[in-house]
């Protein structure tokens, strides 16, 4: 039986370790089970018994995280929209960051397993994976849905939690110079990208928009912070937390003209 035009070996291990049982598996993938039993164990994966004899595996999870707002769901829900991919077959959700300490505090506030995908030789980056139908119903009611780097509006963010919000945005998708003058979030939506120059400006930021669409068919639309005075402004607004939540890096660039 051959699998599915456009699923990889990645794509089946990352399913079986998310929890998706063999079951589930069989109509996405179109392997039988001891086919999908050859690619994990091709790559030395670690069987579950459980979820190799059909039944789904024990998966921790807090299914109620997006349903009450605090900074932390604030944080979490900026990194998401802009670095978090929603699959369309399956109830799983993926963050990818450089930075594995921000996907182990992700996995903390979210009670969940630490679940950190080892890296491939397609894959340079860690990535946590999280399985949960729930999860994926409440992140939709912020139009965060399957390919939605291009639709995704600027959510109806509380006032109070924009800053944390905004401080995930950043940590997910931001750039900022090392010499501390220049910021920007690159995003693909004109929605998105249009409701976070709403925010800047609301903050008296020197901000604007520009666009390009000379290395994709897909216009990409930058949103800009710029000033050495108003980067450590933004930074006293963003980086509102007694915890360690952040990419330290970039909090370090973004207050380097403070005063």
């Amino acid at each position: 039986m051959p699998r599915n035009a456009g699923i990889t070996d990645e794509m089946i291990i990352k399913m079986y370790k998310s929890g998706v049982s063999f079951k589930e598996m069989n109509s996405i993938i179109g392997l039988s089970d001891s086919g999908i039993r050859n690619v994990i164990y091709k790559h030395g994966v670690k069987m579950n018994r459980e979820q190799s004899s059909g039944q789904p595996r024990k998966y921790r999870v807090n299914e109620d995280f997006f349903k009450i707002w605090t900074h932390e769901m604030a944080w979490v829900l900026g990194i998401i929209l802009t670095d978090g991919t929603i699959s369309k077959q399956t109830h799983t959700i993926t963050i990818t960051q450089k930075d594995e300490r921000i996907l182990h505090l992700i996995a903390d506030y979210l009670e969940a397993n630490w679940n950190i995908s080892a890296i491939y030789p397609t894959r340079k980056t860690p990535t946590l994976i999280i399985n949960s139908k729930e999860i994926k119903m409440d992140l939709e009611k912020f139009g965060i849905i399957p390919n939605k780097s291009l639709t995704v509006p600027f959510p109806n963010i509380p006032e109070k939690f924009l800053p944390s919000f905004i401080r995930g945005v950043i940590d997910g998708d931001g750039w900022v110079q090392d010499r501390g003058y220049v910021m920007n979030v690159t995003t693909g939506s004109i929605k998105f990208a249009e409701g976070l120059l709403s925010v800047f400006k609301s903050w008296n930021l020197r901000t604007e928009i520009t666009s390009d669409n000379r290395f994709s068919k897909n216009t990409i639309y930058r949103v800009w912070v710029k000033g050495k005075y108003d980067l450590p402004k933004l930074a006293k607004i963003i980086y509102n937390t007694t915890e360690d939540n952040y990419v330290f890096y970039k909090k370090e660039r973004m207050e380097k003209h403070s005063i």
